[in-house]
């Protein structure tokens, strides 16, 4: 696969294991002890994804997934040995893309790494490398996404969800088919993970935030007026 890609963990043995099992499937690896490395990797390499550890010395992963997303649109998986509601749901608005919890079967975050990167890297719906929507440019070659000539960073899950949205508009889309189809049927998340998203992809569309409308206790669609 030859995909690169970070694992921040501060658990030597836990590291190893991830590591090892990535190294089977063909991936090239790069490892950090704590946030501060594994920001300056992050600076001095082009990654595929990032396996991010939330309790991490020196600099913790919510601290470290929120200045990487300020910078990049890079995948990240979210790792704890926490379950609790708000730390999913703080990982997810700071742009995390999925999120596994300790004790996990590292078969299993192999998956979710390889779906991950297999949404982002193409689109599944549609064949159209531009998308000119009003002053809102989607370039699905280059994934630029531009808000009347500004550039604007969306994560991939913010970025995919846009897409969903705009390939069904004038669709009303329930949130657990958008879960389904941007999230997959395997994620381990709920139906808040949807409106998270939704809220920060308006944040960053600005003016254009309008194209997404809310259907009261339904869900969204995207309208072209």
């Amino acid at each position: 696969m030859n995909k690169k890609i970070l694992i921040v963990e501060d658990e030597i043995r836990m590291r190893i294991l991830i590591r090892d099992y990535f190294i089977k499937e063909g991936f090239i690896i790069y490892e950090a002890s704590d946030g501060e490395e594994g920001l300056r990797i992050f600076e001095e390499t082009a990654l595929d994804i990032l396996i991010l550890d939330i309790m991490l010395p020196r600099m913790d992963g919510f601290s470290l997934c929120r200045k990487i997303r300020e910078l990049s649109s890079l995948p990240i998986v979210l790792l704890t040995a926490k379950s609790e509601e708000e730390d999913k749901l703080l990982g997810y608005e700071l742009g995390a893309d999925d999120y596994i919890t300790k004790p996990f079967s590292p078969k299993v975050l192999v998956a979710k790494v390889k779906a991950l990167l297999k949404r982002t890297e193409g689109s599944k719906y549609s064949s159209e490398h531009i998308i000119d929507i009003d002053g809102l440019y989607i370039n699905r070659l280059s994934h630029e996404v531009k808000v009347n000539n500004d550039m604007i960073y969306l994560s991939p899950k913010e970025y995919e969800l846009l897409l969903y949205l705009i390939e069904n508009k004038g669709i009303v889309l329930n949130r657990e088919k958008i879960l389904d189809t941007v999230w997959g049927y395997d994620f381990d998340g709920d139906l808040r993970a949807v409106d998270t998203n939704v809220k920060r992809l308006r944040e960053k569309l600005k003016d254009k935030s309008e194209l997404i409308a809310t259907v009261r206790g339904i869900g969204y669609r995207f309208e072209v007026k």
